[in-house]
């Protein structure tokens, strides 16, 4: 462990993707274009998008002892993540169903499964993990408690924490203090905040709400609209790029995290952490799935 890494604490589920041209009415049994199967849940994609971009990268996750968790780590594998962290849990694996319409929005519902199992005392065990890791990201698609500890732990150690709230739960405050960086979208930052935040404008008139409570830095994501970098001396707006053809954007928000992160571990500033993630989040929403889709080191045009 002698290089520089990164440990993802989170969520796997198996993901069974309808592409559609819209959803179905209450009542009616509505036939998809077509199913594809995949990997899924945000801690597993943003452990993906970190992989691809060359770092060495950690998963610490739980499924279950079923078909479903053999294929996840399966699929985690062959991204190029280390599974040596993911646990094996009596609960069933986390399941999702996504719908992706065709104007590029996304509907899921999943179940927690494998991903409810996790305790402070699984975490104890990956203390050496923790201390040594470059940077800890986090997602709240399993215990809160468990991941306010993991916090806890790691700004502790002085590790670099990034925190993706989603969904957005309940935090403790003297908690989020400790997180190095927040990404929230446009919901879960109006859940933060207190006030609505819906688009750009409504995002830079009230980011300080929410910056106030956060250990350094908020990035909001926005979307087709891009993102904003929101620090002490004021915000940064990082448009998308209006002429990427979107198929679907499923794991775009995970593949924004994953390369921010990416970037951090590498040295590099906030904002040209949020440059590099919208470049490879919009590669990411030009291809169907979210793990498939994310893009490597090779296919943005860069050696490692």
């Amino acid at each position: 462990m002698d290089e520089a890494y990164i440990v993802v604490i989170g969520s796997m589920n198996y993901d069974v993707l309808f592409k559609q041209q819209r959803l179905p009415m209450k009542g009616e049994t509505y036939t998809a274009d077509s199913v594809s199967f995949c990997g899924g849940g945000k801690g597993a994609n943003q452990a993906v998008q970190c992989a691809k971009l060359g770092v060495k990268t950690y998963m610490v996750a739980k499924t279950g002892e079923d078909s479903f968790g053999e294929f996840l780590r399966g699929e985690l594998n062959k991204f190029g993540v280390d599974t040596t962290y993911v646990a094996k849990s009596e609960r069933s694996t986390g399941f999702a169903s996504v719908n992706a319409l065709t104007d590029g929005s996304v509907h899921a519902t999943i179940t927690e499964g494998a991903n409810g199992d996790f305790t402070t005392a699984d975490i104890d065990a990956l203390d050496e993990l923790i201390k040594k890791s470059a940077a800890v990201v986090l997602q709240l698609e399993i215990p809160v408690p468990v991941v306010e500890y993991i916090i806890e732990k790691a700004a502790g150690y002085g590790v670099y924490v990034l925190l993706n709230a989603a969904p957005a739960k309940p935090i403790r405050e003297e908690v989020l203090k400790k997180v190095n960086c927040l990404v929230v979208n446009e919901p879960e930052s109006t859940f933060y905040a207190g006030v609505t935040i819906s688009d750009k404008a409504s995002a830079e008139a009230n980011y300080r709400q929410l910056l106030s409570k956060v250990g350094e830095t908020l990035v909001i994501t926005l979307g087709k609209y891009g993102s904003l970098l929101c620090e002490a001396e004021g915000t940064t707006y990082f448009p998308a790029d209006n002429s990427v053809k979107v198929i679907e954007t499923t794991g775009a928000g995970d593949s924004y995290i994953g390369a921010f992160a990416v970037q951090k571990v590498r040295g590099k500033s906030n904002k040209e952490a949020c440059t590099y993630a919208s470049r490879v989040s919009q590669v990411t929403v030009t291809k169907i799935g979210a793990q498939p889709a994310m893009p490597t080191l090779a296919e943005l045009g860069e050696v490692q």
